[in-house]
C-alpha cells in the first residue's frame, strides 16, 4: 500500500472547521478578558467614590477639632471651676464637721 497525498476537498473542511473553532475560542477569550477589564473598571469607580466619601468626613471631622479647639479654653475653665468646687465641698465639709465638735463642747461648758 502506497501512502498518497490528501486531495484538497480532504483537507479542507478540516481546515474551516479548526480555524472556525480557533475563532471561538480567541473570541471567548477577548470577551473574558474585555469582562475583566469593564469589572476592574467598575472597582475603581467605586473605588474612587468611597476615597472621596473618606475625603469628607475627615474634611468634616477637622472641622469639628477645629470647632473644638477654639472652644478649649472655656473647657480648660471649667474643669478649673470643677476641681475648685469639689476643693470648696471639702473644706465645707470638714468646717461642719469642726462646728459640730465646737458645738458640742460649748453644751459641755455650760
Amino acid at each position: 500500500m502506497v501512502a498518497t497525498e490528501p486531495t484538497e476537498v480532504d483537507i479542507t473542511w478540516p481546515c474551516q472547521h479548526m480555524f472556525s473553532k480557533m475563532a471561538t475560542y480567541l473570541m471567548g477569550e477577548l470577551t473574558a478578558t474585555s469582562e475583566d477589564y469593564k469589572f476592574l473598571e467598575n472597582m475603581n469607580k467605586l473605588t474612587s467614590l468611597r476615597y472621596l466619601e473618606m475625603k469628607d468626613i475627615a474634611i468634616n471631622r477637622s472641622r469639628n477639632l477645629k470647632k473644638y479647639a477654639t472652644h478649649e479654653p472655656y473647657l480648660d475653665q471649667i474643669t478649673l471651676i470643677e476641681e475648685q468646687v469639689a476643693a470648696l465641698e471639702q473644706v465645707a465639709y470638714k468646717l461642719d464637721t469642726y462646728s459640730k465638735k465646737l458645738a458640742k463642747y460649748k453644751k459641755l461648758e455650760r
